[in-house]
């Protein structure tokens, strides 16, 4: 356990996360997304780059991907990897809700999970149409709430259990489960065209036990009681955990592996100038 909290968490993410849950989103994602070749692409929250690596090689060389993310771990972890054909990706470092980039600049926008996570949403949602060229589109995706994703909340209630904390305080990636709530948003922000969709992926991710860790130890970090607890403790908690929602585990287990689905609303809008 102490061996997994002394790693860089961006790197433990792209190990043990990117393959599994972001890449097979993504490719959801740009599904909805049609990237045209020499279209001009912005990766808003990208992480480690799941979302701009993929984008690269669709809009070509004749085409431009910049990567927007607040996290400079995230940033370093995603120029350290290879670089895919396509597109030579832009790194830059900044928060959403001012987006250090030129007016119409972009064709298409490009958020996987991290809308919910702005601390100001309508602010970045006027910012995203403030880079967008006229008629250009923005395609988000934000997962449902929390109870159709029953392995996690059964993880995060027994860790905030512990932690005499609330739900609320682990549950941020799930804060924007009603599609009326992200239509609104978007149309409060003057995008038309609104479309948001219902999607469901089985994923399916090898050692369960470092999935639950992760997990735990995830949610757990965004608890203020958590970070007064000594390495012994920590471990402790992950073990109460484990032990407390391994029927829930089981339920998803497929031999050495946690298969179980995962939902989300993907939102496509537009941007139009009169």
């Amino acid at each position: 356990m102490s061996k997994l909290q002394s790693q860089n968490p961006a790197e433990l993410y792209e190990r043990y996360l990117s393959s599994t849950i972001s890449d097979p989103w993504t490719r959801v994602l740009l599904k909805y997304a049609v990237p045209q070749p020499g279209e001009h692409a912005l990766d808003v929250a990208c992480g480690t780059g799941s979302v701009a690596r993929h984008v690269a090689p669709v809009v070509g060389a004749g085409g431009k991907v910049v990567a927007f993310d607040i996290n400079p771990e995230m940033l370093a972890v995603a120029r350290s990897l290879s670089a895919p054909m396509g597109a030579t990706i832009e790194w830059r470092e900044g928060d959403a809700i001012a987006l250090a980039l030129q007016d119409a600049a972009f064709d298409l926008v490009l958020c996987q999970q991290g809308f919910q996570f702005f601390s100001d949403r309508a602010a970045s949602l006027r910012e995203i149409r403030r880079v967008l060229t006229d008629g250009g589109r923005v395609v988000l995706s934000v997962w449902q709430a929390l109870q159709h994703h029953p392995i996690y909340e059964a993880l995060f209630e027994a860790t905030t259990r512990h932690l005499n904390a609330a739900i609320s305080d682990v549950a941020l990636p799930f804060s924007l489960g009603d599609a009326a709530e992200l239509r609104s948003l978007l149309s409060d922000s003057g995008f038309e065209r609104i479309e948001v969709t219902p999607r469901s992926l089985d994923i399916h991710l090898p050692s369960p036990e470092r999935f639950v860790q992760l997990t735990v130890l995830g949610a757990a970090t965004s608890i203020p009681a958590f970070a007064q607890l000594d390495t012994a403790a920590r471990s402790a908690l992950v073990a109460a955990v484990t032990g407390e929602t391994e029927a829930v585990a089981q339920h998803y287990r497929d031999g050495d592996k946690l298969t179980f689905p995962m939902s989300t609303h993907i939102a496509v809008a537009y941007a139009v100038r009169r």
